[in-house]
């Protein structure tokens, strides 16, 4: 089988997936590749435009008529339409959205096929819960990061703060990194999981700093056989 050009970390919300990914994609000069951003916008756009969140023809044909762009940068992440979505996506009830509309097939199938044409020819970082079991099960480097759950909680508290919503309380957080871990580990489709051959990290009680050397050194390591020069 051949690997795929692929870093791919998975891991439950709150792990630190995203910052570990975006950071490492900017160390190895490679793309950064959200798809967690990619469901939350079809979250939110489904939502502002009516579509009931049921795997029907109705929702096929609307996924099919949207102009979907990945840019991968802070400034602009993504588009929809042409309405830069990168800040709207990040507000806390847009994460539940996400949540439900992954379950459904058709956005699934509409993002997995987006996710792989954007990686055919370019090595990049790819974070999610299911990249390495699921869109790139042939990935030549895997990651699963996880983290404790109240310090998951309290991350996920600290993000909206610095975002300035601040009506939320640590209870409430950690409630919901709870039913979000519940609802992505038993899913029927692509439940979250640790992709065989994947390396475990924890990286509740690490710094950003030491994750991401050690990352950076196995993601070396892994594809220096291979003549993947990162």
């Amino acid at each position: 089988m051949t690997l795929s050009k692929v870093i791919a970390i998975d891991g439950p919300s709150g792990s630190g997936k995203s910052t570990i990914a975006r950071k490492l994609s900017q160390h190895l000069g490679v793309l950064y590749v959200d798809t967690g951003a990619m469901y939350r916008s079809l979250g939110y756009i489904c939502k502002k435009y009516n579509i009931p969140f049921v795997d029907n023809e109705e929702l096929g044909s609307f996924l099919a008529g949207l102009d979907f762009k990945y840019m991968g940068t802070p400034e602009k992440l993504l588009e929809i339409n042409g309405e830069d979505l990168t800040a709207i996506i990040r507000e806390h009830h847009v994460s539940s959205l996400a949540s439900s509309i992954s379950q459904l097939p058709r956005v699934r199938d509409y993002l997995v096929d987006f996710q792989r044409q954007l990686a055919q020819k370019i090595i990049c970082v790819m974070e999610g819960r299911d990249i390495g079991t699921v869109v790139f099960p042939n990935a030549f480097c895997k990651i699963y990061l996880t983290a404790g759950l109240e310090i998951r909680a309290q991350r996920r508290l600290e993000q909206l703060i610095q975002q300035g919503h601040t009506g939320h309380t640590f209870g409430e957080m950690l409630a919901d990194v709870k039913k979000r871990d519940e609802r992505d580990s038993q899913r029927k489709i692509a439940p979250l999981k640790q992709a065989e051959g994947a390396l475990l990290l924890d990286a509740g009680e690490k710094s950003i700093d030491t994750v991401l050397a050690e990352i950076s050194a196995y993601a070396r390591a892994k594809g220096q056989p291979l003549g993947i020069k990162i």
